[in-house]
């Protein structure tokens, strides 16, 4: 993905113009702005680039100072646009042909929020699914009716356009995103230095009902599961199983898990296993087949199709991509796969 054809994203563009809202900017240059090199994080060259270098003011009394022209975005391996504080605001025409020359070159474009208003109105989601704030999701339907809109994902991707839900599912998009072209390891250190989560899968959902007091004894049985369940994701786990932890029927069990968590069992499970092959594909040499078994797979083709659908690499090009120049690392027995996030 991405202009390098390692699939690395290190020359990040973030589209700024008038009126764009502070947290977006401030997430985006908060993920790839920092020099984390020394946590392991490879080093971004981020741009603020704009129809002009002039300074842009933006909702609050902030201003901006562009450092780069809307022609960078020509080498850039990431383009990401921060929503408008109004998602109705016009955005100008030079902005709306620089994203669809940077998507017309398969360079990845990721909007935060009502970013995806922007990306509807340069043509580039017609016909594709697009995801926003789900009080918006409405308005971006009435106004692009040919944009498949989707009010629940936290983030979703189609033909390499990645769009998000309201505010801090913009950091799960950002970090997903550095996930994938960097490996787990790398967006879990900048989710430390951010004290942030590291993981949330897009299909979690965007708000959950609040819990009443009364389920309370419910919530806590359902952290222990997931937490007992991370401890032991190289074991065969059913439903089932995640039920009988948690004393109750697997239909009510999974009932209170999409209410808990946003998604499934089965999803969360497999969300995590794929974490966890990333990680032993990063840090050990362990043959394929080994990881797909620590990982909890049931067997290598299985853990091949489904790592291959969600990264968009097989096992071994990824294990190459994320260790390029390093030495081959050595397997450790005791290498776990539980992840705490």
């Amino acid at each position: 993905m991405g202009s390098c054809q390692d699939g690395s994203m290190h020359r990040v563009a973030i589209v700024v113009q008038p009126g764009i809202r502070g947290f977006d900017l401030a997430v985006i240059t908060e993920v790839w702005g920092p020099d984390r090199t020394r946590l392991g994080v490879p080093r971004f060259e981020l741009r603020r680039c704009a129809v002009d270098t002039g300074p842009i003011t933006l909702p609050g009394g902030l201003t901006l100072a562009p450092d780069r022209g809307l022609d960078w975005l020509a080498g850039a391996d990431l383009v990401v646009v921060p929503a408008l504080a109004e998602p109705s605001d016009p955005t100008p025409e030079p902005v709306l042909a620089a994203l669809r020359e940077a998507h017309a070159r398969g360079v990845p474009v990721a909007a935060l929020c009502a970013g995806a208003f922007i990306l509807a109105e340069a043509g580039l989601l017609a016909g594709r699914r697009a995801v926003t704030h789900w009080s918006l999701a409405p308005r971006l339907a009435a106004r692009h009716p040919a944009v498949l809109v989707e009010d629940a994902p936290l983030y979703v991707e189609d033909s390499g356009l990645w769009t998000s839900a309201g505010v801090a599912s913009g950091i799960d998009l950002c970090l997903h995103l550095v996930r994938r072209a960097h490996g787990a390891e790398a967006a879990a250190a900048i989710a430390r230095s951010m004290v942030t989560g590291p993981f949330r899968t897009g299909d979690h959902a965007q708000y959950l009902d609040r819990p009443t007091p009364a389920a309370d004894r419910t919530a806590e049985a359902l952290a222990a599961v997931r937490e007992r369940a991370l401890r032991h994701l190289g074991e065969p786990l059913s439903v089932a199983t995640l039920a009988r932890w948690a004393g109750m029927s697997p239909r009510s069990f999974a009932r209170h898990f999409v209410a808990a968590t946003g998604t499934t069992p089965h999803r969360w499970l497999l969300a995590h296993r794929l974490d966890a092959a990333r990680r032993l594909l990063e840090r050990t040499d362990h043959p394929v087949p080994e990881v797909a078994r620590r990982a909890g797979f049931a067997s290598e083709v299985t853990f091949r199709q489904h790592f291959t659908s969600s990264v968009g690499l097989s096992p071994r090009a990824y294990r190459a991509a994320a260790r390029p120049s390093a030495g081959p690392a050595r397997p450790n027995p005791g290498d776990s796969v539980r992840n705490g996030s």
